[in-house]
């Protein structure tokens, strides 16, 4: 059986990205790799084994064009009220909560707050699938 490990992204700027990754999510450095071109950094918490890889491109002065084909990473909270007031306290890129129906049943609430380079952060209130 396979196991997801990590997600990679490419970020312009180590030190910015660090800081609002841990910010937000509580992500800290669990490794870091550095090469002559590129510098891999892998932020994790307690609370997964899940990890985010950021790819930092040396020399690299503009910041990466996302196109229109990536989608988001996910992260679920226990109190997503709390998150979404502590995280517009801190002045984060952070959009209002939404509902999410199907057939008019609630399957999720949930908002979504922006990283430095652009890239959309879904958090989610834990239940049901969403743990």
């Amino acid at each position: 059986m396979a196991k997801a490990i990590h997600s990679m992204i490419r970020v312009l700027n180590e030190d910015v990205s660090k800081a609002f990754y841990s910010a937000a999510f509580g992500l800290q450095t669990a490794g870091r790799l550095d090469f002559e071109t590129f510098t891999l950094v892998y932020l994790s918490n307690e609370e997964s084994g899940f990890e985010v890889e950021l790819t930092v491109n040396k020399g690299r002065t503009t910041p990466y064009d996302l196109g229109d084909g990536y989608g988001h990473l996910a992260f679920s909270v226990d109190d997503l009220n709390a998150e979404h007031a502590r995280m517009k306290a801190l002045e984060l890129k952070i959009r209002d909560i939404v509902e999410f129906k199907h057939d008019g049943i609630l399957l999720a609430r949930f908002f979504f707050v922006e990283d430095p380079d652009g890239y959309k952060i879904e958090v989610l209130q834990r239940d049901g699938r969403y743990q």
